[in-house]
Parts: C-alpha cells; structure tokens; sequence
C-alpha cells in the first residue's frame, strides 16, 4: 500500500514527461507544485468536495443510528422469528449490488429523485446494511445483559436502555461503522454516475472520472488531483485507526 501511494505522491509534482520516464526517477526533478493549482482549479474540486463531505456525512449519521437501532433489536430483544428475520437479513449479502441497480433505479426516477442526492441518502436510513447490523449485533451481545436489567430496574425504558445505556458503550463499534461507510461514500463512483446528471451534483469520485475523460488524461494533473482527494481518508484514518482496531477486536471479528 505504501509504495504505490508514494508512487502516486511524488508524480503529483512531476511534468507529464516524467511521469513516464524509464527508468522512473522517484524524486521530481524539476519540482512541480503547480500541478495541484491547475488540477484543483481546472474543475470546481470545492464543490465536488462539498457535495461528496454532504454525502459521506449523512451516510454516516444514517448508518450508524439505522444499524445500531436494528442491531440492538436482534442482540437483545426476544421477538418470535428473531434469527430467522436475522439469518434473512445475513442473505441480503449474497445479493450482487448489480442486480439491485435497474428496479432502484426505477424506483427512484418514478419518485422523481434522479439528479439528487436522495437516492444516495435515503436508503442508508433503513436498516444501514446488513454487514453494519451484524457488526453491531456482535458487538451489542458482548456487553453483560446484568447493565441493561439494572437500567430497567431504575425505570428506564428500552429506548432508554439503547440510547443512554448502550450507544455510549459501543463508540468503538460506531466508529468502525463510520469508518466503514465513509470510505463506500467517499469512494463510491457508480452511484452517483448512475443517479447524478447536473455537473455542480458530482462528487469527487464523479469529478475525477470526468477530469479524466475532458483533458485529453493529463496525467500529471490527474495525479495531482486524486492525492488531493486521497489525503482526506488518510487523515481519517490517521485519527481514528485506535478506535477502528478496538471496534473489529471487541466485534468478534479478529482471526
């Protein structure tokens, strides 16, 4: 992973003509940091930046509270067909997001919603996908069932014991989750190619696709502006790996 990001770093500042020298010259000789003013200005970068921060940002709030409001359901509420309606939820995994694409996309354009940001939205606000229910479900059944009768025995309600009992116990698991989605939105090209069509509507993932296809792939530019890109989830990351490495341990899922 290291090599082929350095790789990407340093021809960022490279001339196209070095960008394919052979043998390859690691160090840009000459310097060119005008590559990320050009790319960044070329196109409206801000505002695929916004656009894709929007989206990334409510995926995130809609997952984590869709996934962990059914996760706790299924850890720890008894109701008839409990893992049968769980084990269902587990084969929605085995269905390709490619069969899914035309009767979504039907669905939403009757709703009249192409070219926004609802298709891209709404969904994640029921249920949050069924990897991110299990991830939750594991993590809610390690905490001791004692925590939550003591809350009910003080009065608590069981939405009290899920909001003020549980979720502050499963930052680590949320994070992970967070973590998780913001990358499939940050990185996520298909769906906004497939319902967004006003270019001010593009995300980063669109904006660097149509970067490519109008300039001829200047390369230089084009590499400039993907580790502009990149450096967001690194950063992320960066700052998160401690909470990302607790919440998969703790989940069940390590080895």
């Amino acid at each position: 992973m290291f090599v082929p990001f350095f790789w990407l770093l340093t021809s960022s500042f490279k001339t196209q003509n070095q960008i394919f020298q052979y043998p390859p010259a690691w160090i840009p000789d000459p310097f060119v940091p005008e590559n990320y003013v050009n790319a960044l200005t070329y196109k409206p970068f801000h505002l695929y930046l916004r656009n894709s921060l929007f989206i990334a940002g409510m995926n995130v709030l809609a997952v984590t509270l869709s996934a962990s409001f059914v996760g706790y359901g299924f850890a720890r509420i008894r109701f008839p067909g409990r893992d049968l309606w769980f084990g269902v939820v587990m084969a929605t995994l085995f269905l390709p997001y490619a069969i899914l694409i035309v009767p979504s996309f039907i669905i939403f354009s009757r709703l009249g919603w192409v070219d926004s940001f609802l298709p891209l939205i709404v969904p994640q606000f029921f249920g949050g996908g069924a990897f991110n229910i299990f991830l939750m479900r594991q993590f809610f059944r390690t905490i001791p069932e004692d925590i939550a009768d003591a809350a009910r025995m003080d009065g608590c309600s069981e939405f009290g014991v899920y909001g003020r009992i549980f979720l502050p116990l499963a930052k680590p698991a949320l994070i992970t989750i967070a973590i998780f989605t913001f990358l499939h939105a940050w990185n996520d090209l298909l769906g906004p190619i497939i319902y967004l069509r006003s270019p001010e509507h593009f995300t980063v993932a669109a904006g660097l696709a149509s970067f490519r296809s109008q300039t001829d792939i200047s390369w230089d530019l084009q590499l400039a502006a993907a580790t502009a890109m990149t450096l967001p989830v690194i950063v992320l990351f960066f700052f998160s790996q401690r909470y990302f490495i607790q919440g998969i341990v703790m989940t069940g899922l390590k080895g």
